[in-house]
């Protein structure tokens, strides 16, 4: 007997604001600029009519006057993808963020915010920088080498996950009757030990729609391909 399935293509617009080609804000009258969120928010509405799955934006945390004019000076992508989320109703987004330059209750907290405000919308796009550039703006003469940067991805991502887990369902449970808002044994602290982080949680945000954000990542080296096998989700 004949069997037939459905396949699906999920298509993701990878933003830069003002073309992809260094001369691409040359060709249309028609144009915004990296920081005008009523262009961003344009454009996002247009990818979903179109049916677009994802609205992603890449970012550094350095630029110099060589960069593209849609990534040398453009919003924080967090900040964006909020404004970005009251706008927009289906479509993913997702943002890059370093795992080098910033800490696990930090970032799980942020994308946990993005979540709640984009009703389970949010996916980050994990890297772990590798400019000298970036190093310099904090407070760094040079970048942490190969390893290390993954090594300290791994466990921020283990820390971020225990952090998202730290708030079950049913965590909040209003009852006027007896004056509890929370179910105290539903949220827990993490108490982690480790060789770059020692978070005791819990958060201080309750579980968002997803849970945690879809994790995304393209590293080309072997480390980056295994961290994303491993993490990826």
């Amino acid at each position: 007997m004949a069997t037939s399935s459905t396949r699906r293509i999920r298509l993701g617009l990878f933003v830069q604001p003002v073309g992809q080609h260094v001369s691409g804000w040359r060709l249309t009258e028609h144009l915004g600029d990296p920081t005008d969120i009523d262009w961003l928010i344009t454009l996002a509405k247009k990818a979903e009519a179109g049916k677009f799955d994802l609205f992603f934006v890449g970012d550094a945390l350095a630029t110099s006057m060589y960069r593209l004019p849609s990534t040398m000076a453009r919003l924080e992508p967090l900040t964006m993808l909020s404004a970005l989320a009251v706008n927009t109703r289906r479509i993913g987004l997702a943002a890059t963020a370093s795992t080098t330059f910033s800490d696990p209750f930090t970032m799980a907290r942020s994308f946990s915010s993005l979540d709640h405000i984009s009703r389970g919308r949010a996916a980050w796009n994990v890297v772990t920088s590798f400019s000298t550039d970036v190093a310099r703006n904090f407070s760094r003469s040079d970048m942490p080498n190969h390893a290390e940067r993954y090594a300290r991805a791994r466990e921020f991502l283990e820390v971020t996950n225990k952090l998202w887990e730290g708030w079950q369902e049913g965590a909040v449970q209003p009852n006027k009757e007896t004056g509890a808002y929370f179910v105290d044994d539903k949220i827990q602290a993490i108490n982690h030990e480790g060789e770059h982080f020692q978070v005791q949680g819990p958060l201080n945000i309750t579980r968002s729609p997803q849970g945690r954000p879809v994790i995304i990542e393209a590293g080309s080296s072997a480390d980056g391909q295994k961290l994303a096998a491993e993490t990826a989700r």
